[in-house]
């Protein structure tokens, strides 16, 4: 029997189980700015990741590890202050949370007082459990992130497709039980086989938000500039590019420079 769509005025942590239960996907995209953000949550999306990815995508680093904590937090607060409906997750960036449960709280808690964030989003398992407990007994939610982990790519080596072999596979089914047994609202599934992904999302009761993990998901994530084509130099299999930005971008603004040079701008209706 199909269940009626509920109308949210404000996505809550709750509201995301609920749509679990009642088999409605959950879109997310990232964030990093009042502009973008309300442009975002205005087209209905239900939850804003304000990622380390601004890490790349907003200063140009190579990984998501340069970016510090009072930069997400920074990206946080805008975002914050442009949303109506969706709810806002924020990254706690490398370095704030893996060594010391206490930092990890500590790091928490300026997001939510100092952005306005409505939960955090932290890279790994069983390894950073102690740091998640910290947090979640402060109140304060908890998504978690498995699969490939930018945070750890020189660990990895590499951004290829994690957990194809059975050994890694069984251990993400084992942190992904355990990140919703320590309390976890949601999880995060970057870059795995989509039939291990599917199977995750059937063993636990938590939603299970996708980014390369196929549809067998409870919701789908993707990085605002990469769904809006505005660049052109990143093109994995999972990207679906929704517009070129990129292209209409730099015609517009080359016939910006071209109107300036040849004095057709401003012309005599666009000044005072």
């Amino acid at each position: 029997m199909s269940v009626a769509k509920k109308d949210y005025k404000r996505i809550t942590t709750k509201s995301l189980i609920e749509m679990k239960a009642n088999g409605e996907k959950i879109s997310m995209l990232t964030a990093y700015d009042y502009t973008m953000a309300k442009i975002v949550d205005t087209a209905g999306i239900d939850v804003i990741l304000v990622g380390d990815s601004a890490s790349n995508v907003m200063a140009g680093h190579e990984t998501t590890l340069p970016i510090t904590l009072d930069q997400m937090i920074y990206h946080a607060s805008s975002v914050v202050r442009a949303i109506e409906r969706a709810l806002v997750v924020v990254d706690l960036p490398f370095g704030s949370y893996q060594s010391d449960p206490k930092e990890a709280l500590r790091s928490a808690i300026r997001i939510m007082k100092e952005s306005g964030g409505h939960a955090v989003k932290l890279e790994g398992g069983k390894e950073i459990k102690d740091s998640i407990k910290k947090i979640l007994n402060a109140g304060i939610p908890v998504m978690g992130h498995l699969g490939l982990t930018p945070q750890s790519i020189y660990k990895f080596g590499t951004y290829t497709v994690r957990a194809k072999e059975e050994e890694e596979a069984h251990k993400l089914i084992e942190d992904a039980k355990l990140l919703e047994r320590l309390g976890c609202f949601a999880l995060v599934l970057e870059k795995i086989p989509a039939h291990l992904a599917e199977k995750v999302a059937q063993s636990i009761s938590i939603p299970v938000i996708g980014i390369g993990a196929g549809g067998g998901v409870d919701g789908q994530v993707l990085v605002i500039h990469d769904m809006l084509g505005m660049n052109n130099e990143f093109s994995p299999r999972f990207l679906r590019r929704y517009m070129n930005l990129y292209e209409g971008m730099t015609t517009a603004i080359g016939q910006y420079v071209a109107d300036v040079k040849s004095s057709d701008f401003p012309n005599s209706s666009e000044q005072y």
